[in-house]
């Protein structure tokens, strides 16, 4: 069984996710009825778009970290935690005994849960599966025990699922996504802060009533409020704000408005093939559910890669750089030199999208609370996630002490497990799991005022 785990994994890492993708997605489709040409079709569409969404990535990555650099240096920022991107969180996932058992562990999960009809969600983002080994073996480091790193790891694959279920009716309304959820642990533990923005936001007179949506800053602005045209100007601004006193800093400049204005553009695009691509999946979805079980929908699970083409993700999420590297200098307390994952901050803000209806202005706030809790948790997490880096064969960057990343070393599940493991040991495990089952007995209670609550339309 170790060997066949062993065999998976490799296959799985070498492949990646563009092309294990759309081969689930082809069997996935043909299972639901979906004609082969159809499935086929389905599963190279979504590979390219996935292809053509990290290129658009991996140039705002390129763009955000040169700006992030440069602001670093002009600040004379010092921390001795230094955020190395996501890629450290997957080699600890992966890096340990959980990360190998983590594939059928989740799979099981799901369809049990799927089974019982306490989920809607299947979940066939395999790829991103990661998140819960990350957790497990976060525990697993914890406790050196393996079997409480798998049993945490069980427990976050179904926070997931409930996370994805919770929010599935406003990813669908908001995104125009049918038949979607979005089960991914980077995005949806963003959730309650937004809920919780919304809620202080309504409380203060005036501000409530601020709309800064792409649609109401296009019809006030014209050309100017145009998704490009934002992308443009907020490059600049980033662009002078790190490159002022650089050698050719106009040339920076301009490289920076432009990657970003290519960035508001093609982003959105890619997002439009992939829907492309995932239609007669979601058709052939509804029509196996209406056959089999007249009475129950099934959402599809897939990667936040999918809502962060929006002009409100992309917006809100250049805007809170500047922000949270100048958080990252007054924050009392805070160890963390943010650099690697910034480009990932999109990932992190997309489900504030449903629930703030794009408000960009409450998006950016939303923002700001998660990720300034976020240096706490990473600033507290970091010895236990160098720890695990280093034990994974991780390399250390020069010069770094520890390090984390915005991708789970910033976010509340993470510390939440592996904190209450630390205080009552197995028992802490029990506490998280009865939590998730008193929350998804009231959720089952009254499905729509939880879903509303998320940003899913009311029913009438």
């Amino acid at each position: 069984m170790e060997v066949f785990l062993t065999t998976l994994k490799a296959v799985i890492d070498n492949l990646g996710a563009t092309v294990v993708l759309p081969i689930i997605i082809f069997f996935v489709a043909l299972i639901m009825g979906a004609k082969p040409g159809k499935a086929f079709r389905a599963g190279v569409t979504i590979g390219i778009a996935f292809i053509g969404i990290n290129l658009v990535i991996g140039l705002m990555w390129g763009t955000l970290s040169g700006v992030a650099q440069a602001m670093v240096t002009n600040w004379k920022i010092t921390r001795d935690v230094v955020d190395v991107g996501w890629p450290s969180a997957a080699a600890i996932a992966f890096g340990t005994d959980v990360g190998l058992w983590v594939i059928p562990i989740a799979i099981i999960v799901n369809l049990v849960l799927l089974v019982l009809k306490v989920t809607k969600t299947l979940n066939i983002d395999i790829w991103n599966y990661w998140h819960f080994a990350f957790l497990g073996s976060m525990v697993y480091m914890v406790s050196q025990n393996l079997t409480y790193g798998l049993v945490a790891a069980a427990i976050a694959a179904a926070l997931a699922l409930f996370l994805g279920d919770w929010t599935a009716k406003a990813v669908q309304d908001f995104y125009k996504l049918p038949g979607i959820s979005i089960p991914h642990l980077t995005t949806a533990p963003g959730v309650p802060f937004a809920i919780f923005t919304n809620w202080l936001i309504d409380r203060i007179p005036g501000v409530k009533n601020w709309k800064v949506d792409p649609d109401t800053i296009q019809k006030r602005f014209g050309v100017f409020g145009e998704p490009v045209i934002l992308g443009l100007v907020i490059g600049l601004i980033l662009g002078a704000m790190g490159y002022y006193n650089a050698e050719q800093a106009a040339v920076k400049i301009l490289q920076t408005g432009m990657n970003l204005a290519a960035v508001m553009l093609l982003l959105p695009r890619m997002v439009q093939i992939l829907m492309e691509g995932l239609i007669p999946v979601s058709e052939a979805a509804r029509e196996f559910m209406k056959k089999r079980a007249s009475d129950r929908e099934i959402y599809i699970g897939l990667d936040s890669a999918i809502l962060i083409g929006h002009p409100a993700a992309i917006s809100s999420s250049l805007v809170l750089v500047p922000i949270i590297i100048l958080l990252s200098i007054i924050l009392p307390g805070n160890r963390v030199l943010l650099f690697a994952d910034l480009a990932i901050i999109p990932f992190v803000v997309a489900l504030f999208a449903p629930l703030m209806k794009g408000n960009i202005f409450r998006m950016i706030v939303a923002g700001i609370l998660e990720l300034g809790a976020g240096f706490y948790i990473a600033t507290n997490m970091a010895p236990l996630f160098t720890a695990a880096a280093q034990n994974a064969g991780f390399a250390m960057p020069e010069g770094a002490s520890q390090i984390t990343s915005i991708g789970d070393g910033f976010l509340w599940p993470q510390f939440v497990f592996t904190k209450l493991f630390e205080a009552l040991g197995v028992i802490g495990l029990v506490v998280v799991a009865a939590l998730l089952v008193v929350a998804w007995i009231f959720y089952l209670k009254s499905p729509a005022k939880w879903e509303e609550a998320a940003g899913a339309p009311a029913k009438k």
